[in-house]
């Protein structure tokens, strides 16, 4: 039985990040000239420049300016990522409450006329379905919930932050290639952590619904949570939960620092002045805070458990795009301060 065209989820997700992670790819290659090398890195330079490295790459060419928006524009990711994120938390947490936990006493039989609305097949309801789930299964499950709640954490501080931490220059900008992928990645990214058992979870929400229209309201039975049911499968999770949380904390508190070193480089908002940043991981690279993304979606992976083809694939993404950033980051500061420390790497210590 498929649940809600779930094959194909997971395959559509991972073609999305290889046609996102090629071009990357592509523009760090030495690719000759003739060939259109160069016409590609400049490209993607152009889109993932922001800020700074914006400022310099437009203050060049006054037709690329015309394709920015405001860098302030990065409260809308965080916005999309909240709302996309905790639309899918709350589905597959409720599907895991009601249907993945034997503290729940299953529902009686749907009705036939249930069952034609959602098309399920005669030869078996699917509540004998979701009842006879394997135990791993119902673990999976709550591991997408899990991951979830370290996802949803990530981008409602980061919302927090580009509000109240960053104070962006009113001519700081972004290219609007930039911005519309950036959104883009904060649909993507939720859905390819949800993946695994978000079609499952579609199918039940729809089974509820049809139900809900042929017995009405009345005939329902009652919605009772108890909130300690909520939490008490997340704590019997396994140990690679527990690691991947402690990694995703870990990754956390050094971006939170590295993120207030970069909101109090500049005294007044609307002053262009840069200085060399300093202090945590600044000591080793151009861009900790990117460094620190990398550790925090590595927590996430080892929280998932690593089987999800998905959610490798989305780290294979944020390893390439994050790293270009840095490169092109990491040349700003080589050429815009003379005693720029050598010894910093763009991203990675002692590596890149």
């Amino acid at each position: 039985m498929e649940t809600g065209g779930g094959p194909a989820l997971q395959p559509l997700l991972c073609l999305t990040w290889v046609a996102a992670i090629l071009p990357i790819a592509a523009a760090a290659l030495p690719i000759p000239a003739a060939a259109g090398g160069r016409l590609l890195h400049q490209l993607l330079c152009a889109i993932s420049s922001r800020g700074k490295t914006a400022r310099a790459s437009s203050a060049s060419s006054s037709s690329k300016a015309r394709f920015t928006v405001p860098q302030k524009f990065f409260l809308h990711f965080y916005v999309v990522g909240v709302v996309v994120t905790t639309t899918l938390l709350l589905a597959i947490w409720f599907y895991a409450y009601m249907k993945m936990t034997p503290l729940v006493p299953e529902p009686s039989s749907y009705s036939t006329i249930a069952s034609h609305l959602v098309g399920s097949s005669n030869s078996f309801s699917l509540a004998s379905f979701w009842s006879s789930r394997p135990r791993e299964h119902k673990y999976r499950v709550w591991r997408t919930v899990f991951v979830l709640i370290l996802m949803e954490i990530q981008v409602l501080r980061r919302l927090y932050e580009t509000e109240h931490v960053f104070h962006y220059s009113p001519s700081a900008r972004m290219h609007i290639m930039g911005y519309l992928l950036g959104l883009f990645y904060y649909v993507v990214a939720p859905l390819s952590l949800a993946s695994s058992s978000l079609p499952e979870a579609i199918q039940y929400l729809r089974y509820q619904v049809a139900e809900f229209i042929v017995k009405g309201r009345a005939r329902m039975p009652d919605l009772v949570i108890d909130p300690s049911h909520l939490l008490k499968p997340l704590l019997k999770l396994g140990w690679c939960q527990w690691i991947g949380a402690v990694i995703f904390i870990w990754g956390s508190l050094h971006q939170i620092r590295c993120h207030a070193i970069l909101g109090s480089l500049r005294e007044h908002k609307d002053s262009d002045e840069y200085v060399i940043p300093c202090g945590d991981w600044f000591s080793q690279v151009s861009c900790p805070h990117y460094l620190a993304e990398l550790v925090i979606y590595l927590g996430m992976l080892i929280a998932s458990g690593g089987s999800d083809i998905s959610v490798w694939f989305l780290y294979l993404f944020v390893i390439a795009n994050l790293s270009f950033s840095a490169v092109q980051t990491h040349k700003w500061y080589v050429q815009k301060f003379e005693d720029y420390p050598r010894s910093r790497n763009a991203i990675i210590p002692f590596v890149c």
